[in-house]
């Protein structure tokens, strides 16, 4: 059973040693796992030169080729399985680029080690077992509602289990329910701040103490807010489809990096140029290998996040790698409310639509919400249209943003040829949401 500080002391604050051990022995498993039944890795450690007998331990992965998004794509939807389907207890999937989505597979043994990941972040923020954790990220194929409520159920807590929307609603029931931890997107949880506000509401007489805040991009300034607007301890918790959903690395109350489960998911930073691995410290791109993973075992998975890693044992008492905040991508990807968007999705629309892909995509912080805005030039048979008909149109591509991004975007049809032009790469992407501790210097 979990105490006060940790959820799992035996791994949590295991010695170096152990967890290589524990990484060593997981990593030789999956890869003969892979090798034998996921005919695209046998063929990618085939063409590597590469054989499971080459894998003695953890520090054999750079052996091993990398995977990428588009190894999931090309593999859609259960490509990449490595057990019978009859094995599978549950699948999530996310967003794809053009509508496609992402699919991932769990087995039971794959749902509890996610869950662990969980309810050790939970722990990590002050939860207890005999906490109520308020669980506010939206259910179904995205991945952040069952996470941390199948975390909280595992601790021993009592999870809540109310998804996105009807803000007051929500209000009401961290009053009424006496909630004491919230979970969700860190911009929605500043939008409850302000409704408690609004409301009239002392956040002090509430229940809540703490809460653990992902699948978006946030900086320490926006923590500070939220803790004042909530009166509560906010902290970040990481995670990915791919790879898991929340849990995969979470803050302590050190707030000092966000400690991984390497015992699951073995992380790396390279260099996202030359693929060459970073010592700690360095900043580059993230690869996660899924070491204790059975139906999605993926092998240097690029999570195209920057970041750096420390392995110093923490102010905690906690021995597991700790990750910074994510400071940018090595890609041209967006995180809109939790939703992963990029602009060729957004090209996509367009085109379908009948238009030119002259466009630009700015998204902003308006309060606390990101809204993305998309300007698309006009056709030149379209710029002698009524008022009405343009109207028209930009609400049809709203509604077709909406279908395949998964997310809303304001439409804005402008002149013909009113959008700059440029000899080289066009800039599409003007993110102005001043996300500072997230931008890499150029």
């Amino acid at each position: 059973m979990p105490n006060d500080r940790y959820f799992q002391p035996e791994i949590e604050t295991a010695s170096r040693d152990y967890l290589h051990a524990v990484q060593s022995a997981r990593l030789i498993r999956m890869v003969n796992n892979c090798y034998e039944n996921v005919p695209f890795y046998k063929q990618k450690f085939d063409e590597a030169g590469v054989l499971p007998g080459d894998i003695h331990s953890i520090d054999d992965l750079p052996k091993l080729p990398f995977t990428t998004k588009q190894d999931l794509r090309d593999n859609y939807p259960f490509g990449l399985f490595a057990v019978p389907r009859n094995k599978l207890v549950r699948i999530h999937a996310s967003s794809g680029t053009t509508g496609k989505q992402t699919v991932v597979g769990y087995t039971q043994e794959d749902i509890l080690h996610w869950s662990e990941g969980a309810a050790r972040a939970l722990v990590a923020a002050g939860c207890t077992k005999d906490d109520y954790v308020h669980v506010s990220y939206g259910y179904g194929l995205f991945t952040g509602g069952l996470g941390l409520h199948y975390g909280a159920e595992l601790l021993g807590a009592t999870a809540i289990p109310v998804s996105s929307g009807n803000t007051k609603r929500q209000v009401q029931i961290l009053q009424d329910f006496g909630s004491n931890f919230l979970c969700c997107t860190p911009s929605y949880a500043m939008f409850i701040g302000e409704t408690v506000a609004e409301m009239g509401i002392d956040p002090k007489s509430l229940a809540v103490r703490g809460g653990c805040f992902g699948a978006e991009p946030w900086t320490e300034n926006m923590r500070r807010e939220l803790e004042r607007l909530l009166a509560i301890e906010a902290h970040d918790i990481y995670g990915l489809s791919e790879v898991a959903g929340p849990g995969v690395s979470y803050d302590c109350r050190a707030f000092d990096g966000m400690h991984v489960c390497e015992d699951y998911f073995y992380p790396e930073v390279v260099d996202p140029d030359t693929l060459q691995p970073l010592p700690d410290g360095e900043y580059g791109e993230l690869v996660f290998t899924c070491i204790g993973k059975e139906a999605l075992p993926l092998v240097r998975y690029r999570t195209r996040d920057i970041c750096a890693l420390n392995r110093t044992p923490c102010d905690c008492g906690r021995t597991l790698v700790r990750m910074t905040k994510v400071k940018g991508r090595s890609d041209d990807m967006l995180i809109i409310r939790g939703v992963n968007v990029f602009p060729s999705q957004v090209e996509h629309v367009i085109l379908e639509q009948g238009l030119e892909p002259n466009y630009q995509i700015h998204v902003e912080r308006r309060g606390n919400l990101d809204v993305m805005t998309v300007y698309i030039e006009l056709s030149e048979a379209m710029f002698s249209d009524s008022i009405s008909a343009i109207t028209a149109a930009e609400m049809k591509l709203k509604s077709a943003m909406l279908s395949t991004l998964g997310v809303s975007a304001e439409i804005k049809l402008v002149d013909p040829r009113s959008l700059p032009r440029s000899e080289g790469k066009a800039k599409r992407v003007f993110d102005k949401r001043g996300l500072t501790d997230y931008g890499l210097k150029k």
